[in-house]
């Protein structure tokens, strides 16, 4: 008779019984649900954290809302250009005049009409009126306009007499530009665009130049 052939190696004592062991079986359970949940709380708050980062980012970029600029660009003589002399100083012109509304914000800034006032040493001598319109988000509007600026005003001549001579005439333009910013079409936040810039007129050349603005 042949006898039936038998494994060599013995199982190992308790592998059939930890297999079948309920204890054992409801502690794995148990580890795996553990798990589970810790890996469900980790998803949370790295979704908490990440909400709260973009939320940050857009409160810092978006939602700070700054006041855009307003600016003297540049400026180009037409039809007439009238300064006198040293003896009998007056002067007559007529600028083409740029001006630049810069608006660095996310939203459009929509402004009232202003007024640009153009002053020879403190003294207004010429002004330009800008009309109401928009400056896109992020962006910068340029706007050009023709200003006549007389020495009439004036009172005092010998300041103007000197510059003569020298061949150059300082000017000053200032402005206040009122409006608000209009973002994502939800929130206005009332923004003004000040102008306080100096240049100088050079005589010879009939240009405008050294444009300094703060």
């Amino acid at each position: 008779m042949e006898q039936k052939s038998q494994s060599p190696y013995p199982l190992a004592p308790g592998n059939s019984l930890s297999q079948s062991d309920p204890e054992s079986v409801a502690v794995q359970s148990k580890e795996v649900k553990k798990k589970k949940r810790m890996k469900c709380l980790l998803y949370i708050v790295l979704f908490a954290l990440f909400q709260t980062g973009i939320i940050l980012l857009f409160a810092l970029t978006v939602m700070r809302i700054r006041n855009p600029k307003f600016r003297t660009r540049s400026g180009s003589f037409v039809d007439t250009f009238d300064v006198g002399t040293e003896a009998s100083p007056t002067f007559n012109l007529r600028m083409n005049t740029q001006f630049t509304v810069k608006n660095t914000n996310f939203g459009h800034f929509k402004y009232e009409l202003g007024t640009v006032t153009f002053a020879y040493r403190g003294t207004p001598v010429g002004q330009a009126t800008i009309q109401k319109a928009r400056a896109r988000a992020r962006s910068t509007k340029k706007v050009d306009v023709i200003v006549d600026l007389r020495s009439s005003s004036l009172s005092k001549t010998n300041e103007l007499g000197s510059d003569i001579s020298l061949g150059v005439l300082p000017l000053a333009s200032y402005s206040k530009l009122e409006g608000k910013i209009h973002l994502m079409k939800v929130i206005k936040k009332k923004k003004s665009a000040q102008m306080n810039c100096t240049m100088e007129i050079d005589i010879a050349s009939k240009t405008l130049g050294n444009i300094l603005c703060h």
